[in-house]
């Protein structure tokens, strides 16, 4: 006897499980806020107005017009009055919670929006100091027009050397066998 007291007393020594006569119910942790969603979806249709309205008319015109002994619910009206309370005593905190759960949803997609926002602005700051840097690079080097004009003007500065050394200097050969042509 001592011993399962020392054993149920150690932290190292697992308990015995006990199982109980009768399982609790599981549902899924949302299960209750997808219907209050759902809920408070239906209520804020017109279609939900329109049944409510034709349920009191109904109610009202029915209290009203058929005999005494037919009638459930007298002019006071006061088993309506009830219903409508307990209805809108159930509606209040169903709606309150799928705007709660709305908030959160929508406090989650800002946080996400505002992480792509941060990163495509350094993405966008990273592209700038790229493009500059390109911009810069491309200064130093040689366009094509560039190289065309400075071609240009060594091949006039050639043709006017060959216009100052005149027949005499040129190498031997035929003076028609200038490799160059004008």
């Amino acid at each position: 006897m001592a011993d399962t007291r020392a054993a149920r007393g150690r932290l190292d020594t697992p308990r015995e499980l006990r199982r109980p006569l009768v399982r609790r119910p599981t549902f899924r942790a949302d299960a209750f806020g997808s219907f209050a969603e759902a809920f408070a979806r239906y209520m804020g249709t017109a279609r939900f107005i329109a049944w409510m309205t034709m349920v009191v008319v109904i109610w009202v015109a029915w209290n009203l017009l058929v005999p005494n002994e037919w009638r459930f619910d007298e002019f006071p009206f006061i088993f309506l009055t009830l219903a409508l309370s307990l209805q809108a005593s159930y509606a209040a905190p169903l709606i309150l919670l799928a705007q709660n759960r709305q908030e959160d949803r929508d406090r989650a997609i800002a946080e996400q929006d505002r992480r792509i926002a941060t990163q495509s602005k350094a993405d966008m700051e990273f592209l700038a100091r790229e493009t500059a840097s390109l911009r810069m690079a491309l200064g130093e080097v040689a366009t094509r027009d560039y190289l065309r004009s400075e071609l240009r003007l060594l091949l006039e500065e050639l043709d006017e050397r060959d216009r100052h050394r005149g027949p005499i200097d040129q190498p031997s050969g035929n003076a028609g066998d200038s490799p160059r042509t004008t």
